[in-house]
């Protein structure tokens, strides 16, 4: 890689290793949540009042079924993405930026398309309304802001899809690049492809819930061990290793 030197290439590797590392964290905290509370989507208030009573009840878990931490997951995911594309932009420079490009693009689709605090905010208003009319009004604001960002929803598929799609990209780059053992490259194609098939799923099929869930768990399990794969080979690389 040139203009780069080892000092700057290792606090890159760096960067993106604890990036990675804390997106681990958040993972690990989103299975325990999620197995606490059952891990079934259809089981969340289908209705923008049920949600307003959900936030007035627990606002973490109200903030949680709108996807509130899959968003910080997200943001905090993008260092170590962008390292991947850097690490393999002079090995294969369209394919790492087509891969970082549908990922980034995606990744800015989910929070801008994420409702969560707004339906916080419209939950404190609705309770703190003084009649039926304005109740209604807000009601109503909410059913939209549902439609909009509720999760499986169709509002938020591409928000789910595209950052998949990136890092399934990025693995297929990976395998190329040769950086990576192809054993941590698969482990992110394999990880990728149910869980864009888990995407599909639980957006376009009402009655996917056993099988979408069949693809979620060895999905969500490969995605984790192949972040802990290259997170390891992170914290190892060096500017050597990248062949020209």
């Amino acid at each position: 890689m040139k203009g780069i030197s080892e000092k700057q290439f290792r606090n890159l590797c760096r960067t993106g290793a604890i990036s990675a590392i804390l997106v681990l964290a958040g993972i690990l905290a989103d299975i325990f949540i999620g197995s606490a509370t059952g891990g079934d989507i259809s089981s969340l208030p289908q209705t923008a009042v049920g949600r307003f009573e959900q936030f007035r009840i627990s606002p973490f878990m109200g903030l949680y079924g709108l996807d509130l931490l899959n968003v910080i997951n997200q943001i905090i995911l993008i260092p170590a993405i962008f390292t991947l594309f850097i690490i393999h932009i002079n090995l294969n420079k369209s394919g790492a930026l087509l891969a970082f490009t549908v990922f980034l693009t995606g990744t800015i689709l989910f929070i801008a398309g994420n409702t969560s605090l707004v339906m916080y905010d419209l939950s404190n208003k609705y309770f703190a309304a003084t009649n039926e009319t304005q109740r209604l009004l807000i009601a109503a604001a909410g059913e939209a802001m549902l439609a909009k960002g509720a999760h499986g929803g169709t509002g938020v598929f591409f928000g789910f899809f595209l950052p998949n799609l990136g890092t399934l990209l990025m693995s297929v780059v990976m395998l190329k690049g040769m950086v990576f053992s192809r054993i941590i490259s698969w482990t992110g194609i394999a990880g990728n492809l149910l869980m864009l098939a888990y995407i599909v799923a639980v957006t376009f099929f009402d009655s996917a819930g056993t099988m979408a869930m069949m693809l979620a768990m060895p999905g969500g399990i490969l995605i984790i061990v192949w972040t802990i794969l290259y997170t390891k080979r992170l914290f190892k690389l060096k500017l050597k290793d990248i062949h020209q």
